[in-house]
């Protein structure tokens, strides 16, 4: 695990040379935001667990997930139809937009929220799974400059299926394959916990 958490360190330290802020409106985002709003909420809180909520999350996540889905990194039938047609202002325009929404936030499991609180703040060492903190923040803010989701309040059953296509290497776009090293190995039982417990977490608000 010594190296995994050495690898996540760097990220960070790289990261921190990212510009803070995307060049985007969020007056411009919020007309371009119509469309999303079939599938994500009007305001980014997705009301149907197969679609991730947008609201609060960072603006460089936003981005540069519209980027993978634009360039094929990230497959998906209806995003990748979407985001092709989306220009570089577009998109920073509906990262800023969203950011900008405060999240509905959900309630974890009480019969999983503990089991999902030592995982997600501790890791599990015997596994050499670190805690999910150490990317995503204490809170679930995410970390802006390394582009790490905020996680405060997502959808439970979407990010099952989220560590599950990561486990099964489907979905590839993380650095150095550090959420498809993680999630594969998680147990079905560890991924359903931390997923409840991330649903009911509350985060603090980025720029």
């Amino acid at each position: 695990m010594q190296k995994l958490v050495t690898l996540i360190l760097a990220l960070v330290t790289i990261g921190s040379t990212a510009n803070l802020h995307a060049a985007g409106s969020a007056d411009a985002g919020k007309s371009k935001a119509v469309v999303c709003g079939a599938c994500h909420g009007a305001d980014g809180n997705s009301t149907s667990p197969q679609f991730p909520k947008l609201a609060h999350q960072n603006a460089s996540y936003i981005a540069a997930q519209l980027h993978n889905f634009k360039s094929g990194k990230r497959q998906n039938p209806i995003m990748s139809a979407q985001a092709n047609d989306l220009s570089e202002q577009d998109i920073q325009d509906l990262a800023v937009y969203f950011s900008g929404q405060p999240i509905q936030t959900g309630e974890a499991d009480p019969g999983l929220v503990k089991a999902g609180e030592r995982l997600y703040r501790g890791g599990n060492k015997d596994e050499n799974v670190p805690a999910c903190l150490a990317c995503h923040s204490p809170d679930g803010a995410g970390n802006y400059l390394m582009k790490a989701p905020a996680l405060a309040g997502q959808q439970d059953a979407y990010v099952v299926a989220q560590l599950q296509a990561y486990a099964a290497g489907q979905r590839t776009t993380d650095p150095n394959k550090i959420m498809q090293t993680i999630a594969a190995r998680l147990t079905p039982a560890e991924i359903q916990a931390v997923a409840s417990y991330i649903q009911g977490l509350h985060g603090t608000q980025l720029p």
